[in-house]
């Protein structure tokens, strides 16, 4: 039974293999509007047609000032204009002339200097202002030549590269493309992902229970949920029987259609789990059984067709397990074969906090606890786990807002000790 660390490690090393054997310039790309490209992989640079700014623009609302001016405090400077966004002053300064200005206005040519408005006098004379005519202000504090200037190309310069291949596009990349201009990106193509469930117990959500011996197949839309983010085409492959013959039939079907797999149950030793054999059968099996509490069942494998890889995540059938699984090892290993750079990789999130409880456990494997985190007004962080910790319990992982991580050598805390926890995203911005 291998360790989760090692269980992780294997999965990154197989996936970096899988990486290079098949390579970025043979996978296939598609363009996408920009506005549907979030957290897909570029498969493209992106570099600048133009500067940003494209002038050299205002960081402030006040006046801008001709070259030579004098600049010293109480100086009285002519204001024989305006620059506003979108419209700019088109008139030739003199030194001793300036332009009201406002900010993101483009700077007249033949001026050095923007001076906010809090330096000046202009709220003791702006309600006798009359704009059709030059009036005069007076500097409250004395001006730095170039300041408050936002000069043309220091962000971005033409022909300079923005963003790379295998970026994983997120808000801000959109919000500096959409500056760029840019309406729509190459992208690498989804990997399509099968996914099995197994048991005759199950049943379709929409469908009746016709027996006391009936559920409901959580464990596809919860999968769904988890992946929903990640740039994937996912294939459902339903709910298969517990027959030999079944099974082999839909994973035949499902290699021949996929990239990767993912199942859910008939990956114990029971006399109806055969996903094992049929696996092995068609395939190979990597890894078998990890100690881990909930999820110690899992598999991990791969079938080889003539072409490519396709590789094999089997999830045992209890909802924590299978959301435990999937984000310990299934939805990393996605983001590393969908192509993304090592600086764009999703990261777990793993705080401290103080348990408020005493917690027992043996020693043997990584417990994964549902939990509550909670915050104090300084930032402390506390976390209770939930009382029953059995990975069948459905209500009791919707209550949770993380996993409270006991390593698989930890013999129990007590209250008041420091845990690792990993917060679930969707409860925290």
């Amino acid at each position: 039974m291998i360790s989760v660390q090692d269980l992780k490690s294997a999965i990154t090393e197989r996936c970096q293999q899988y990486l290079a054997e098949h390579p970025l310039n043979q996978r296939a790309t598609q363009t996408l509007p920009l506005l549907q490209a979030k957290n897909h992989i570029l498969a493209q640079d992106i570099t600048a047609s133009f500067d940003i700014p494209r002038q050299n623009l205002s960081a402030m609302d006040g006046y801008a000032f001709a070259k030579g001016s004098e600049l010293a405090e109480r100086t009285a400077l002519t204001i024989v204009g305006e620059s506003v966004a979108g419209k700019a002053f088109d008139g030739a300064l003199q030194a001793g002339q300036g332009v009201r200005i406002f900010t993101g206005a483009i700077v007249p040519s033949d001026c050095d200097t923007v001076v906010m408005q809090e330096n000046t006098n202009f709220n003791d004379i702006k309600d006798s202002i009359d704009k059709t005519q030059f009036y005069a202000i007076t500097l409250t504090k004395t001006a730095t030549v170039s300041s408050n200037i936002r000069y043309q190309g220091e962000e971005v310069q033409t022909g300079e590269t923005v963003l790379t291949i295998g970026k994983r596009l997120n808000p801000t990349d959109i919000s500096l493309l959409a500056n760029l201009g840019v309406a729509q990106v190459s992208v690498f193509a989804p990997l399509t992902v099968g996914i099995i469930a197994t048991g005759d117990e199950l049943v379709q959500i929409g469908e009746p229970l016709t027996h006391l011996a009936k559920i409901y197949n959580s464990n596809t839309p919860t999968l769904k949920s988890l992946l929903h983010e990640l740039p994937i085409i996912i294939k459902d492959y339903g709910i298969v029987a517990d027959t030999l013959e079944a099974t082999r039939n839909t994973v035949q079907q499902a290699i021949s259609e996929c990239d990767l797999i993912i199942s859910t149950a008939g990956v114990s030793v029971g006399d109806y789990d055969f996903l094992t054999t049929v696996i092995d059968d068609l395939g190979q099996i990597n890894h078998y059984k990890v100690a881990m509490k909930p999820g110690k069942p899992f598999v991990f494998g791969e079938f080889k067709k003539a072409e490519k890889t396709v590789l094999y995540f089997g999830l045992p059938g209890n909802p924590l397990s299978t959301v435990v699984g999937c984000l310990q090892f299934v939805k990393p290993a996605l983001w590393r074969l969908s192509a993304v750079n090592k600086m764009d990789l999703p990261k777990p999130l793993r705080l401290q906090a103080k348990t408020t409880h005493n917690i027992k456990k043996a020693v043997g494997r990584q417990d994964y606890q549902r939990a509550i985190v909670a915050q104090d007004d300084e930032g402390n962080l506390s976390v209770t786990p939930l009382s029953a910790q059995d990975s069948h319990r459905i209500k009791q992982l919707s209550q949770a807002n993380c996993l409270l991580v006991l390593p698989q050598d930890n013999a129990g805390v007590t209250a008041g000790e420091w845990v690792t926890i990993e917060p679930f995203s969707w409860n925290f911005q």
